[in-house]
């Protein structure tokens, strides 16, 4: 198996590494239409780091809420069409948030290169033009978007992500000052997401020297920063985490993702619930399928106090948990690299209700 992938360009990494904005920006400025458009995290919005955001008055910035709902492909062609019909293409776009806000500048990259809904594009190497140039700041850590060839985008039909090698940022800005005023919940459940994103890479049959050796550098960090001596949310732990959440998208870009991602789009899609929440719901009920990282996941929880709901499958109708479990389905790539090849002999529709009913 061979797998050619592209990589993050530049990446700039350290406290008070957002303030090297503006010059990287620079030399971009002359490129399509000369302005740039930043789509930040609403959270941000009348706060002190709106106020570092380099913009110029020629530039577009957009404040988005992206609680409690992911994005989806429907926001993306919206505010695509409406920069087109305003000002025209950007040199450039810039994300200032997490994993969706990521997710977000990713897919309109693309999207102001190609034609039609950004539902055309969901799937493996479906873009047929490289995007504009788009750098990614990530105030939260764990999610990987700020690595990953993915942009996950919720449609009508599916939530998959248009996936290629021009979804990778250009540039990516780690600064881990800025990821200092996380709630410690959002902390736990974002970190979390870097650490099944490995227990999951490293337990399939994609996994391989490549995705090892990403995966247990990103796990050991995962170790030192939620049950180590030094545990907890800290300046020190902080450097650490984001560079785990690389390191932890690096590893299932050469790998995969399995049975919790699986779960947990189907609890995204259908009940509208936050990805590494979803995650963080599905992976207490997966011992069977994942022993060590669920006994460690468990130390955890109990080391930083955060209860997670159980019985929730009880307030859920079977049409609900029969969405899901048909959303889960439709993600082969996962289900093969879990459980194998002949994932279709031993995973049906009723495994997967069966497995939400454990919630």
């Amino acid at each position: 198996m061979h797998k050619n992938f592209k990589n993050i360009e530049k990446v700039v990494f350290g406290r008070g590494s957002f303030s090297t904005m503006e010059s990287i920006l620079e030399p971009v400025r002359k490129e399509n239409n000369h302005f740039f458009l930043f789509v930040v995290d609403d959270y941000f919005n009348g706060k002190e780091l709106a106020t570092r955001i380099p913009s110029k008055p020629e530039d577009v910035v957009r404040f988005i809420d992206v609680d409690p709902h992911e994005p989806t492909t429907e926001q993306i062609d919206a505010l695509r069409d409406e920069i087109l019909a305003s000002k025209g293409i950007p040199s450039g776009v810039v994300g200032i948030g997490g994993g969706s806000i990521m997710d977000i500048a990713k897919a309109i990259s693309l999207m102001f290169t190609n034609e039609g809904s950004s539902t055309l594009y969901q799937g493996l190497n479906l873009v047929k033009n490289p995007g504009i140039y788009h750098l990614g700041v990530p105030t939260i850590s764990g999610t990987g978007a700020e690595v990953s060839m993915t942009a996950v985008l919720t449609g009508p039909e599916k939530k998959l992500g248009l996936k290629c090698d021009w979804t990778v940022f250009n540039q990516v800005i780690l600064d881990p000052e800025i990821i200092a005023t996380v709630p410690r919940d959002k902390w736990f459940y974002t970190g979390m997401d870097t650490y099944i994103h490995c227990i999951e890479s490293e337990t399939g049959i994609l996994n391989n020297a490549f995705s090892h050796a990403y995966a247990e550098q990103a796990l050991k960090l995962c170790q030192e920063i939620y049950v180590g001596e030094n545990a907890g949310q800290t300046p020190e732990n902080d450097d650490k985490l984001m560079v785990a959440s690389l390191m932890g998208g690096l590893s299932l870009t050469y790998s995969e993702v399995g049975v919790c991602h699986a779960l947990s789009y189907g609890l995204s899609k259908i009940l509208g619930e936050k990805h590494c929440y979803a995650n963080c719901l599905a992976f207490q009920h997966l011992e069977d399928f994942y022993p060590h990282g669920f006994a460690e996941f468990n130390a955890m929880l109990k080391k930083h106090n955060i209860v997670l709901p159980k019985g929730i499958s009880k307030n859920w109708t079977d049409e609900n948990i029969t969405a899901m479990a048909q959303v889960a389905y439709n993600l082969p790539h996962m289900w093969n690299h879990a459980i194998g090849a002949d994932w279709k002999e031993k995973i049906t529709l009723e495994t997967i209700k069966d497995l939400y009913k454990r919630f």
